[in-house]
């Protein structure tokens, strides 16, 4: 039993106690660490706010501006040229604003029939002269070597002629070619191409560009085929019809040399708006 205790004694001598780091920081900084790492950073969280609310506005008043597009865009489908020439006339913003609408949706079309008008011309003698209805931003006279006569509604550049498109300042029989892409807006859109083929030269171009839902007979459209027929009758000939664009169709004319008028009244399709959906 003496022995037991003994050899009890001696194991306890030999081991050692364990020794304990003591802490360098304070009880409370650990807790303090933690709580630091829990908590954002305003500077971060002001910053993230201030983004959301930027990209919020931003992206409503591209709604606004999409909606003020679309009803600029239906009231010029549903008037005639000179209701639209005075509706610009009392507020002259409204016309940036339509066509700011419209850079829009054709930055959504994976081809531009305006490119083909150019390149068409291109592939042609600078010499022709040019009569751009509808002109817009007038890329065709920025983009060819050719005279260009660039008319629309309004615009704030210098070079386009401003006037309705059915009542054009152009002499008659001056130009070779007339164009009218994406134009043919209005509920007096033949008045237009009658104004077309009175400045036009005898074996001139007539080139036309439309969204293709507005010559879909099977969706309330024209019959293209009935459109064609009252455009020769007024004295030109079809020389190509391009339907070939899932967008838009290309339909080329051109006029007679010598009009031979039967004296009856041209019977013109109607063209439905072409109304773009909101985004």
């Amino acid at each position: 039993m003496k022995e037991e205790q003994s050899r009890k004694r001696r194991r306890g001598k030999h081991k050692k106690p364990q020794k304990t780091q003591p802490s360098l920081l304070p009880k409370h900084s650990t807790k303090l660490h933690k709580k630091t790492h829990q908590q954002k950073n305003p500077a971060h969280q002001s910053s993230s706010s201030s983004l959301k609310s930027s990209s919020f506005l931003d992206k409503m008043k591209a709604r606004l501006a999409g909606g003020h597009f679309r009803m600029i865009n239906e009231k010029l489908y549903t008037c005639t040229g000179k209701e639209a020439l005075d509706y610009f006339k009392e507020d002259p913003e409204l016309f940036d604003m339509y066509h700011a609408g419209y850079q829009e949706q054709m930055s959504h079309w994976p081809e531009l029939p305006v490119n083909i008008i150019i390149k068409w011309l291109k592939e042609r003698s600078s010499s022709l002269i040019v009569a751009d209805f509808g002109c817009g931003d007038a890329r065709v006279a920025k983009n060819v070597k050719n005279k260009v006569f660039s008319i629309d509604l309004v615009s704030n550049d210098p070079s386009v002629i401003s006037c309705d498109m059915s009542n054009t300042p152009l002499r008659p029989s001056s130009v070779d070619v007339a164009v009218f892409c994406l134009s043919l807006m209005g509920t007096n859109y033949a008045s237009y191409l009658k104004e077309a083929c009175r400045v036009l030269k005898p074996s001139g171009w007539l080139l036309i560009a439309e969204v293709k839902s507005r010559f879909d007979p099977n969706n309330g459209g024209a019959d293209p085929n009935m459109f064609s027929k009252a455009v020769c009758e007024m004295g030109f000939t079809s020389a190509l019809k391009d339907f070939s664009n899932k967008m838009f169709v290309l339909l080329y004319f051109k006029k007679k040399e010598n009009k031979s008028s039967n004296g009856r009244e041209i019977e013109w399709p109607e063209l439905k708006p072409c109304i773009y959906k909101r985004r």
